[in-house]
């Protein structure tokens, strides 16, 4: 099979590699397709701690397609499925993954893309960020994850202060149903106006969905007094600090929002496509880009350095121009 391999900082080559064999309990999914992770750019940058060359299809965990194959003791999955799974191989034209962490996929989505991990992640976030009608909900970093965020909360009768650096995705946040959209730029200023928007009061949830140090002190200014801040953003260049004191003061609570149990990541996803599926939720338009798995180089630096229209880059097996 063809698969991408890391080859050095900010290098991928196609090589052709062993096509993998399912064991007991386990499932060969033969890909159609892998969204492209944020979290995928610190290893992508080559930082010390990486090894050189990368495993075949490394990195790749958001991936979709058809059952293959299916080994011993494997019951209710059967070849010809289209099916999401939780696998970390998926840059490749085949992967393997456990059973339990296989999703099948009806067929109301035939031929259509299906990033299991990254949707059902977005669910588990919503869920453990308490999000209520009638409170004030600021979501900081207005990408794939935070424009999901956005619609979800607004659906849920939250008022909804979109921060982000972007006019692209300020204007989105207003098409996913934000009230008030603020650029992120001015701390100060931001400060102000959120202040204003809410009387005073600040907002019950900040979501913090950048992964840096400002949008993170920025977010514990923003939450009120026994609010929520929900940690959302993926944090992997560093330490960081916090303003304690702060946090002290408004006895704010902080949940750090990731998840690492499969089970919980699992029912995330069985969520987002029963919300795909009954309309609720329709992730399409923000897959803007598309590569072949060819080009899974420039899908990285394009989710790097994020060009004008950029939301979420998705890799494609079949050999095809991308765009």
């Amino acid at each position: 099979m063809r698969a991408a391999v890391q080859t050095g900082p900010g290098q991928m080559r196609i090589q052709e590699v062993p096509r993998p064999e399912p064991g007991p309990g386990q499932v060969r999914l033969r890909l159609e397709g892998c969204g492209v992770c944020a979290s995928n750019l610190t290893p992508w940058a080559g930082p010390e701690w990486m090894q050189f060359p990368g495993e075949p299809g490394g990195l790749g965990h958001e991936g979709w397609g058809v059952i293959d194959a299916v080994g011993e003791g494997v019951s209710g999955l059967v070849p010809g499925q289209r099916a999401a799974a939780l696998s970390f191989r998926s840059y490749a034209e085949y992967d393997l993954a456990e059973a339990r962490n296989v999703l099948p996929l009806p067929d109301a989505l035939a031929g259509q893309p299906f990033l299991g991990e990254p949707l059902g992640c977005a669910m588990n976030i919503f869920r453990r960020a308490g999000i209520e009608a009638g409170q004030s909900v600021a979501i900081i970093g207005i990408g794939f994850l935070g424009a999901i965020l956005t619609r979800l909360a607004t659906e849920a009768g939250a008022r909804v202060i979109a921060i982000s650096r972007r006019p692209y995705s300020l204007d989105l946040a207003r098409r996913m149903g934000a009230a008030e959209t603020i650029p992120l730029e001015d701390h100060s200023a931001i400060i102000g106006r959120v202040k204003e928007l809410t009387g005073g009061r600040f907002c019950e949830r900040v979501v913090e969905a950048v992964g840096q140090q400002w949008p993170l002190d920025l977010a514990g200014e923003l939450t009120a007094e026994r609010g929520r801040l929900i940690v959302a953003g993926y944090h992997q260049d560093g330490p960081r600090q916090v303003n304690m004191w702060l946090w002290n003061w408004r006895g704010i609570d902080v949940i750090n929002a990731h998840e690492r149990d499969t089970e919980i990541y699992m029912a995330g996803m069985r969520e987002a496509l029963e919300a795909v599926i009954s309309g609720r939720l329709d992730p399409a338009p923000l897959y803007t880009h598309r590569f072949p798995l060819e080009r899974l180089a420039d899908a990285l630096d394009a989710t790097r350095d994020r060009p004008e229209g950029f939301l979420k880059a998705v890799v494609t097996m079949a050999p095809e121009a991308g765009r």
